[in-house]
């Protein structure tokens, strides 16, 4: 008489044990759950013909055999994005829209980081507009290289790389996004940055291909999210935070700063005008469970100290650079939390075009 153990006996003879999850024996019938690594039905079906044949070959026509055979195709190793070796945390500065003054701040909060003791990088991302140069008077220089590598330019403490310092001032960059990935790519791991506690990376604004090839390329510690008060900006922060909590991106969002929040005169710093709407960064926050960084005022030598290369960060007046550095120990604040209570965020792949279909 045909046991169960016959039957493993026999599975481990023929060499397929390790593809059977479970044996039944019910009287004359064998119930045997298997696995096929194939997802093609011919594989599924040759399966299924050679173990019929292998086990009426052994056991005859006495034992009747069911096969109930699933299919699991093993997990691809994904690959995953380089560390970038001395940094410790990447931040994405990013918006929803432009003209929200992401850059401005982006260079301002390095300068404040820098003002608080910490190495730091910044990234200039936005290929099609760099403006980091500019902001920081070095319009004109360019990166030297040592051991094959770019060393980046350093202006006022900050270690700098931007594809400005490789296209001419007039030079429209007209290039698809995978010529643009590329671009990136090497300026994130074809560059000598040092030991750095913070890269600061200046995204594009929206939500495309530049920012899908920084969180493939490294793993992003957190993202900042820049806005101005009005709804039309407001509605495009929901879009840019939503991707970044995609669960193919998972980057933490650290916080919302609201750029341009309200107009302080010269004359009357007291007072406050609230030209774009009244807390509506705040508000979104509020809505999103997010911390809000801060709000910066609409002040003209914020904007005359970006123009001059200068940013306004490194004013001797405190009203300004404590904006800012405020700004930054909240970043710093959130970034330990995250920190604390999250894992390393990991460099990803996208495997999937969900989310954009045409449907």
């Amino acid at each position: 008489m045909i046991s169960k153990k016959d039957i493993i006996e026999f599975l481990k003879e023929i060499e397929v044990e390790d593809l059977v999850k479970n044996v039944q024996l019910m009287g004359d019938t064998a119930i045997i759950d298997m696995l096929s690594h194939s997802p093609a039905m011919h594989e599924k079906k040759r399966m299924e013909v050679a173990m019929h044949a292998a086990f009426e070959d052994k056991f005859g026509k006495d034992l009747k055999l069911k096969l109930n055979i699933s299919v699991e195709v093993p997990e691809k190793q994904e690959i995953k994005g380089k560390n970038i070796p001395g940094i410790k945390n990447i931040i994405a500065i990013a918006s929803g829209k432009g003209g929200v003054g992401k850059s401005t701040v982006a260079s301002n909060l390095a300068i404040s980081l820098k003002k608080l003791g910490f190495k730091v990088g910044l990234l200039d991302a936005d290929i099609y507009g760099p403006s980091i140069p500019v902001m920081f008077d070095v319009e004109n220089a360019k990166p030297t290289s040592k051991d094959h590598k770019m060393v980046p330019i350093e202006s006022y403490g900050i270690q700098l790389l931007s594809l400005g310092f490789f296209s001419g001032a007039n030079q429209a960059v007209v290039w698809r996004g995978a010529m643009a990935s590329k671009a990136i790519h090497q300026l994130i791991h074809d560059a000598d940055w040092g030991e750095l506690d913070f890269l600061l990376i200046d995204l594009p604004p929206g939500t495309g291909d530049i920012h899908l090839s920084i969180v493939q390329e490294v793993p992003v510690t957190g993202s900042v999210i820049v806005s101005t008060p009005q709804h039309v900006a407001l509605a495009d922060v929901k879009k840019g935070v939503a991707m970044f909590q995609m669960p193919e991106i998972n980057v933490p969002v650290l916080g919302i700063i609201e750029n341009m929040a309200y107009f302080v005169p010269k004359e009357l710093p007291e007072n406050k005008y609230y030209i774009f709407g009244k807390k509506g960064a705040q508000k979104l926050a509020e809505s999103l469970d997010l911390p809000l960084l801060g709000e910066i005022p609409i002040i003209q030598s914020i904007r005359e100290a970006s123009d001059y290369g200068r940013p306004a960060a490194l004013q001797e007046d405190e009203l300004i650079p404590n904006i800012y550095i405020e700004i930054a120990k909240n970043m710093i604040e959130s970034l330990v939390s995250r920190n604390k209570n999250l894992p390393p965020t990991e460099a990803v792949r996208i495997t999937t075009m969900a989310g954009c279909s045409s449907k």
